[in-house]
């Protein structure tokens, strides 16, 4: 069984290492939940058919190569993405910053989450609520479980992601009964339209937190072929299956709105589910980022906050983001998530497989079932290489802003790093 919490900073044993099966069905939960479903409506309702499996097709296949070669570098190390970092171009200080950002960007999930929760809350209850009151309640009920370990949260949340699957299948069903493909295929989509770019991007933005995740379960992975295969079957169930049935109901109903969805449906079972889901994700979102905060203060002051209380305030900025309609900004959320992660995730696997800067320490600790003694301070290169190209990502209006942003930043952190080893090389010494 894997225990993402176990072996935090240490090599996950060989004799600890499990079967295809127990990595790929946890790794596959992470792109088989709500926010994937939400994000195929998105395609759905803004793109032409073609156009939204084209751009699930290339995003998949940009998720799909990164996160094989971070997560066989998980693997072949037995570390976990944030470990595998202070190796990997970013140093002890800079993978700390990184695991600030995931935390920032989990924040930014809680807020949606919890608006799709509050908006279930609110429809089943007549509209009497209103959204802001509804999301405030409910932002402050998951933050107290959270932050008081109610283990009953816990127990209930787990049965959420086999029930939304079985939902989906039901709604696919009942929804898809009837309509042809060709008839899908000449509907017009309703929403605001994406540009096949925008969607590849919005795509990416959808899964690459998983990616940066990668190494964290792959550690447990007994080779290669495992990871090969634990990535392609979650591109399967993630993109294709959930984005993809989700893309023809929101088409067929002509709408991207989960909870109306659901509503229309499958009725007060179908809210009952959507409740259930983000209470799943958002309790893993909550518990995550605040632990991640929590050892990014403690990793860059010594200082080690009370996890209590900064669950407390991570809810309420969560909350807070919520109300203030976070939910409306989907879009541009996950836009931001596929220009900001992948320079960082290519910053990685440039110096990991290409510079192969740190290889050689990691072999020989490898060897002796360690890690390094030697942990580089912090990797600026790297830190301002991932700024570049995020910002490359952001501003560009041509291409594919999330291959903008990971080309860019890869080959900037490569040439600044050839050149400067050129440059510290002595020179020959003269007859």
């Amino acid at each position: 069984m894997i225990k993402i919490e176990d072996y935090p900073l240490t090599r996950v044993p060989q004799d600890k290492r499990v079967s295809f099966l127990s990595v790929a069905i946890v790794h596959m939960g992470m792109l088989t939940a709500l926010d994937q479903f939400m994000l195929g409506a998105v395609l759905g309702h803004s793109m032409t058919l073609l156009d939204a499996f084209t751009a699930i097709f290339i995003g998949s296949l940009i998720f799909g190569v990164v996160t094989y070669g971070l997560g066989l570098a998980g693997m072949r190390e037995g570390i976990s993405g944030s470990l595998l970092a202070r190796w990997c171009g970013f140093g002890r200080l800079g993978s700390v910053l990184i695991g600030v950002v995931v935390a920032v960007s989990l924040l930014g999930w809680f807020g949606i989450q919890n608006a799709i929760f509050a908006k279930s809350l609110d429809f089943a209850l007549g509209n009497k609520l209103g959204f802001g009151l509804a999301a405030g309640l409910s932002g402050t009920l998951l933050t107290i479980l959270v932050a008081f370990g109610f283990k009953a949260l816990r127990i209930a949340a787990r049965i959420a992601v086999p029930m939304f699957i079985m939902l989906v299948a039901y709604i696919s069903i009942i929804t898809l009964t009837g309509h042809n493909l060709p008839e899908i295929i000449q509907l017009v989509p309703p929403g605001e339209p994406l540009s096949i770019s925008a969607g590849i991007t919005i795509v990416v933005g959808g899964a690459i937190v998983a990616s940066l995740m990668t190494p964290d379960l792959t550690r447990y992975s007994r080779n290669g072929k495992h990871v090969f295969g634990v990535t392609i079957f979650t591109i399967i169930a993630g993109e294709f299956v959930v984005n993809g049935l989700a893309i023809l109901i929101a088409k067929t109903l002509g709408t991207a709105d989960v909870v109306t969805i659901m509503s229309q449906v499958a009725g007060g079972a179908g809210l009952l589910v959507v409740v259930f889901s983000t209470l799943r994700v958002n309790d893993l979102n909550l518990y995550s980022s605040s632990l991640g905060i929590v050892n990014a203060v403690e990793g860059m002051t010594g200082k080690r906050l009370k996890y209590t209380a900064t669950t407390l305030v991570i809810g309420v900025l969560g909350t807070t983001l919520s109300v203030l309609g976070i939910l409306d900004r989907f879009v541009d959320f996950l836009t931001v998530l596929g220009v900001v992660f992948p320079p960082i995730i290519g910053v990685m696997l440039v110096d990991y497989y290409l510079l192969r800067t740190h290889r050689k320490i990691l072999d020989e600790s490898r060897r002796e079932g360690k890690l390094p003694d030697q942990t580089p301070t912090i990797g600026w290169a790297a830190i301002i290489a991932s700024i570049v190209g995020s910002i490359v990502g952001l501003v560009t209006e041509w291409g594919v802003p999330t291959i903008n942003s990971l080309l860019a930043a890869s080959l900037i952190y490569w040439v600044f790093k050839l050149a400067t080893s050129r440059s510290q090389k002595p020179a020959p010494a003269q007859s």
